[in-house]
């Protein structure tokens, strides 16, 4: 027995080991996932760019909460209206933000801000507030240039490799709406507009992927991405920073546990789990000793059932009539009365068998008398009854009650 518990220790341990092995020798695949994370340096995060914004501007803080706690954060007790500010710079793949921090975003900028967002998917809420749409370009059969409208700027364009597929503008309230960039695959389209709102500028971006690390060490793309933050009119930003406690987590099937400490601490619970269940499990088992249920008492349940059935539907004169019947049927069986006058001398007769009081006895027949007579009972009825009837088993003068 101790023999066995040993080898199966010595096979999950060899196990642990080889695993762990395989895990740190094999080389580690370039994750092409779009984190678009600012502390990351693989091809589709941001950390090139973020670092390169706080060289370029004065002062770069970053968001790790969401924009309205940040964002109302910054207003002292007394103000209700934003004062100018730094701007806010969005950069994803969708722009995620909950309508309560869009609608505080909406409200800094139309205190006279300026918003940069750069993402894929703008959201409902700021598509129909700012009145624009955006529709999908197809895949494209050749490399691409991002390039801008203003033509001072026309050397700063960015190449976009082949098959990039992406968003652009198909909408625009040209009232309100200036065009900054375009983007010339087959065909030229809309992908960099500012829009007034309010005293400030929404500037949109429908290219996320040209300020990932991937592109921004290509050729003079950084160029390109000096000229569109290059519309943003102040000095400081309110950088839409990624949760700082995410990693780099690669390809590892565990990537995902090892992610998140709960998970973590429930993998290696499960593991010591195991490990306790085989010492255990080696040891001889007892059968399982079957347990039988004792008989349930169905007569008390159908009794329950029962009155609750007329209790529920309100079948008052039904059980009025059962009532003085099992009470007339018990006062026969058991005291050998005669119960088909309900008189004087069946009062005498009942309370000198029983030892009750004549008045409570006198009570009872004139009541039941009172009900025969009628053909409609109410629940005040049933329940003077059901209290006259009672009082008549539990009078202690009952000379006859069984001990």
């Amino acid at each position: 027995m101790k023999n066995s518990i040993k080898i199966y220790i010595a096979i999950l341990v060899l196990l642990m080991v080889a695993a762990v092995v395989f895990e740190v020798s094999r080389p580690k695949p370039i994750d092409w996932s779009p984190t678009f994370n600012e502390t990351q340096t693989i091809p589709y995060a941001l950390k090139v760019l973020h670092t390169e914004l706080q060289q370029a501007f004065d002062d770069v803080e970053d968001i790790e909460v969401s924009p309205y706690e940040f964002l109302s954060g910054t207003l002292s007790y007394t103000d209700t209206v934003y004062s100018k500010g730094p701007d806010f710079v969005y950069i994803d793949s969708r722009f995620e933000l909950d309508d309560t921090s869009v609608s505080e975003l909406l409200k800094y900028v139309e205190a006279g801000n300026t918003a940069f967002i750069s993402s894929l998917y703008f959201g409902s809420t700021l598509v129909d507030t700012l009145g624009f749409k955006t529709d999908y370009s197809a895949t494209y059969d050749k490399d691409g240039v991002l390039k801008f409208a203003n033509p001072t700027l026309k050397q700063d364009s960015a190449s976009v490799k082949q098959g990039t597929a992406g968003m652009y503008f198909s909408d625009l309230d040209s009232l309100k709406t200036t065009v900054l960039g375009y983007q010339d695959f087959n065909e030229t389209q809309i992908n960099y507009v500012s829009i007034q709102f309010g005293k400030g500028n929404f500037l949109l971006h429908s290219y996320p992927y040209a300020f990932t690390n991937y592109y921004l060490l290509k050729d003079r793309n950084m160029e390109y991405a000096s000229g569109v933050f290059s519309y943003l009119p102040s000095d400081n930003l309110y950088y839409k920073a990624k949760d700082r406690r995410m990693k780099v987590l690669g390809n590892s099937p565990l990537r995902f546990i090892n992610s998140q400490a709960p998970l973590q601490w429930a993998w290696f619970t499960a593991l010591l789990t195991l490990l306790v269940f085989m010492l255990f499990n080696a040891k001889r088992k007892q059968r399982i000793i079957r347990v039988i249920p004792p008989v349930p008492n169905t007569t008390v349940d159908f009794v329950k059932t029962i009155s609750n059935l007329y209790y529920e539907t309100g079948e008052h004169s039904n059980l009025v009539e059962k009532k003085i019947t099992y009470f007339l049927e018990g006062i026969r069986n058991r005291y050998h009365i005669d119960t088909t006058q309900l008189n004087e001398k069946f009062v005498g007769n009942l309370a000198a068998k029983t030892g009750k009081k004549k008045s409570l006895i006198e009570h009872i027949v004139k009541l039941i008398n009172s009900l025969q007579n009628r053909t409609t009972y109410s629940e005040q009825d049933l329940l003077e009854l059901n209290r006259a009837i009672e009082q008549f088993y539990t009078d202690n003068t009952d000379k006859n009650k069984e001990t």
